[in-house]
């Protein structure tokens, strides 16, 4: 699991698009599992994506667009951010049926 933690310099919040077509290069990226992101709307964002191994991710992270894009965040519009390199060991959740009910009902 890589983390990514990150705030986006005043004023520069990145437009979703540019978002997605990252995400669309990772998900051709041997070894890649899935992705969740949050971001407020002070700038702050957190992206964790799933890869199959730690040699994965290395790999993604030499990828010529991935290389591209980090530039350009850099330069224009991440004023910060932190990567964690995490190994998920069990995860487990819940899904409350009558609330899922009451939502679309």
């Amino acid at each position: 699991m890589l983390s990514f933690f990150q705030r986006s310099a005043p004023g520069a919040m990145p437009v979703m698009a540019r978002r997605r077509r990252a995400w669309n290069s990772w998900r051709r990226q041997p070894g890649y599992l899935g992705i969740e992101s949050a971001r407020d709307e002070a700038g702050f964002g957190i992206t964790v994506s799933y890869w199959e191994s730690e040699e994965a991710i290395k790999d993604w992270k030499q990828n010529a667009e991935h290389l591209e894009a980090q530039r350009r965040g850099v330069e224009s519009w991440c004023s910060n951010y932190i990567v964690r390199i995490a190994k998920v060991e069990r995860a487990y959740g819940m899904k409350n049926k009558k609330t899922d009910q009451e939502k679309t009902g």
